[in-house]
């Protein structure tokens, strides 16, 4: 069996130039690490919020890392600079309504400018991409309300097969979804 690879991408001018520490990505990084019974390889990046390079980013993580789950931190809101949305639907082939419509309806419960969240999720090849808010409560609060799908989502595109620690989060697989023979 594969490697499996998970990207991690933190978007912001502010911590791309270590003005700020990151935190949304080491965040993403632990939640992944209480969630997942896999071992995986973590691919992180810290960029700032241009479009190109998050297109560009997104690409490389996807096409050349062959990540199966890349998740995005930061560039989600209204404001002029964040395009991390912008960026993730150019590079998808297929957006997944559902996985923005969660995350947000739980994020409303917590916050009431949660509805100036713009984050999407989507395929590109055998990879998922989930845009993320950039806070590491709310990143947590997110996870939490889509994760349950995320594996069986990734088994669909033909990604890696991801297993969870159901005392932690459970994974909702159909039950005619069998477990792939190990190679």
């Amino acid at each position: 069996m594969s490697e499996i690879k998970i990207g991690f991408i933190t978007v912001s001018d502010r911590a791309s130039r270590g003005e700020y520490e990151d935190l949304g990505g080491p965040a993403m990084q632990e939640w992944m690490g209480k969630a997942l019974t896999n071992e995986w390889t973590p691919v992180a990046r810290v960029i700032e919020d241009d479009q190109d390079l998050i297109e560009a980013t997104l690409k490389e993580l996807c096409d050349e890392y062959q990540c199966g789950l890349v998740l995005t931190t930061g560039g989600t809101g209204p404001a002029k600079r964040d395009v991390t949305p912008e960026a993730t639907e150019a590079v998808c082939e297929k957006i997944l309504d559902g996985f923005a419509e969660q995350m947000r309806a739980v994020s409303l419960q917590y916050v009431p400018t949660a509805i100036l969240s713009r984050q999407i999720a989507g395929t590109r090849g055998s990879s998922l991409i989930i845009n993320l808010p950039g806070k590491p409560s709310a990143i947590a609060e997110c996870l939490e309300a889509v994760f349950p799908a995320v594996p069986y989502c990734v088994d669909l595109i033909e990604g890696p097969y991801l297993e969870t620690d159901e005392s932690f989060i459970k994974a909702f697989r159909p039950k005619h979804a069998k477990k792939p023979e190990a190679s």
